[in-house]
């Protein structure tokens, strides 16, 4: 199976158990539970699905030179991946998001960006790996100097490299200085490199200001676009409403490198529409849409058909929704019918 390189946005979440919403008045105590500390962001949420699932995944982010930085470094490794490549800042400090989610409820964030202000892109390197996923660019500002130039830089390195891309994005603030920026062309620059891209409908509708309600018809306008600005697989998560696979012709699904490339005649020309699955008891929404993206990933980095990767994804998403790792033997507990993308020898 190709070695996946995982790049972008790593930080740590701190969540305190909730029973109820915290009263912040001033000078108020709210009780709350134990604390986890774990892994977060976009290179950890997808690339440890990834590597739950089976791949082999490199990171490449940046940290600061500070405790919280020691303790993501020795998470990463007890994770299991592969020579974690990570640049320490003297002058950042580690990015930590506190997630504020009682039971039943989505969660909010409150983000320190940290060292990930400090990462352009310019140090992961492409050698030795067949797919190349990037996340978070809203949270990633050097990324984003002169119209996303660092970013379309590094996409394209990878497509001269002959190496698969990926892009998933992040909600956009708009009240943020990134908010402010034009990503419409950041966008239309970026995918014009891009292989894949999965981002959210919320990713989409936040960055380009779009405040039209759900519809089939604006999630099939949306991927449409992302896919004449030069996208080859265009994958849009909606929540409970499912997710929306969209691909490009035979002739642009060969030009995306060595993991896309072999499936030009069977993924090409294709729009598929698959709910999602129900979870009975919700433990939380936090990386469920990263989960899916590495669903995807892994599915066609086994030679999945369409079909099969887009099961895998939503499959990846309700198992980190119930609170569990997506392994494999969590994911066939779900759906045995994705086994034989778990069976030695299926990868190409």
């Amino acid at each position: 199976m190709h070695s996946i390189a995982v790049a972008g946005h790593l930080c740590l979440d701190i969540a305190p158990r909730l029973r109820e919403t915290p009263d912040v008045t001033p000078g108020h105590l709210s009780e709350v539970g134990p604390l986890a500390i774990t892994l977060g962001g976009s290179v950890a949420n997808t690339g440890g699905a990834l590597a739950d699932l089976g791949a082999e995944v490199t990171p490449f982010a940046s940290v600061g030179q500070d405790e919280l930085g020691s303790i993501l470094a020795a998470q990463l490794n007890a994770r299991g991946f592969s020579e974690p490549q990570l640049c320490a800042s003297s002058v950042a400090t580690t990015s930590y998001s506190l997630v504020i989610e009682k039971p039943g409820a989505d969660r909010a964030f409150w983000h320190h960006t940290g060292a990930n202000d400090q990462f352009d892109g310019t140090n992961v390197f492409l050698d030795g790996h067949g797919l190349l996923h990037v996340g978070y660019p809203p949270l990633l500002p050097r990324m984003l100097n002169e119209g996303g130039r660092p970013l379309y830089d590094l996409l394209s390195r990878a497509r001269a490299a002959h190496v698969t891309s990926s892009l998933d994005l992040a909600v956009v603030d708009p009240r943020s200085a990134v908010g402010a920026l034009d990503w419409s062309g950041i966008l239309g620059l970026a995918l014009s490199e891009t292989d894949i891209a999965t981002p959210s409908l919320d990713d989409l509708t936040s960055a380009l200001q779009i405040e039209e309600p759900y519809s089939p018809a604006l999630v099939d306008r949306l991927a449409d676009r992302m896919l004449a600005d030069g996208a080859a697989v265009v994958a849009i998560s909606a929540g409970h409403h499912g997710l929306l696979v969209k691909t490009a012709s035979a002739a642009r699904l060969r030009e995306g490198g060595a993991v896309l490339a072999p499936h030009a005649e069977t993924w090409s020309d294709r729009t598929l529409i698959v709910q999602s699955r129900r979870v009975v008891n919700p433990v939380t929404t936090n990386g469920a849409g990263d989960a899916s993206t590495a669903g995807l990933l892994f599915a066609l980095a086994r030679g999945a058909t369409l079909e099969q990767a887009a099961s895998l994804a939503t499959a990846c998403s309700a198992v980190v929704m119930s609170g569990i790792r997506p392994t494999p033997s969590t994911i066939l507990s779900l759906d045995s019918t994705l086994a034989p993308l778990f069976t030695p020898g299926a990868a190409a």
